[in-house]
């Protein structure tokens, strides 16, 4: 997906563009093409942003770590503040107070659009954070025998010589 220059916005008819989707993001991998469409609307002093997409992706249970598909759908909407040159932060400075009016999204009004990066953010923002293959999955089964070789598999080799010592010790 291209750039979208946010002046040119202005000169499109009703001030929006709708770019549709259909390619692979760089930074997602998915088993599918994301596909859908966004679209981008000017609003004076913001832009309007809405996206309908979808994905597979491979993800791995946290309960049995078994991997499985999962189909990631977005139909959302956000609004980017469009900041006047006078507003934008310098980046001479390290150092800044932030207010809880500063934690909004902004773009310079004479800036650009990326769309793809856009929606790639999007998309995390929809993996789910539980991750389970089955809302009934048990988990990985360990019964005794095996829990006891799996100890002693990763029991440290170098302390062997130290423990047949301790068993010729008496008592």
């Amino acid at each position: 997906m291209e750039a979208i220059y946010i002046p040119e916005l202005l000169k499109l008819p009703e001030q929006r563009e709708v770019t549709p989707v259909n390619q692979f993001l760089v930074d997602l991998p998915t088993l599918t093409p994301v596909r859908g469409q966004v679209q981008v609307a000017h609003q004076g002093n913001y832009l309007e942003v809405c996206a309908q997409a979808e994905t597979i992706i491979t993800l791995t249970c946290h309960r049995c770590l078994k991997q499985y598909n999962h189909r990631l759908s977005i139909d959302t909407s956000e609004l980017v503040w469009l900041a006047s040159s006078a507003d934008q932060l310098s980046d001479e400075s390290l150092e800044q107070e932030i207010t809880w009016d500063d934690l909004q999204e902004t773009l310079p009004a004479q800036g650009y659009f990326y769309p793809d990066t856009w929606l790639y953010e999007q998309l995390c923002l929809a993996i789910p954070p539980r991750q389970l293959c089955d809302q009934e999955c048990i988990g990985i089964q360990i019964n005794d025998n095996s829990e006891a070789q799996l100890r002693d598999q990763l029991r440290d080799q170098r302390w062997g010589a130290l423990e047949s010592l301790k068993r010729k010790l008496p008592g």
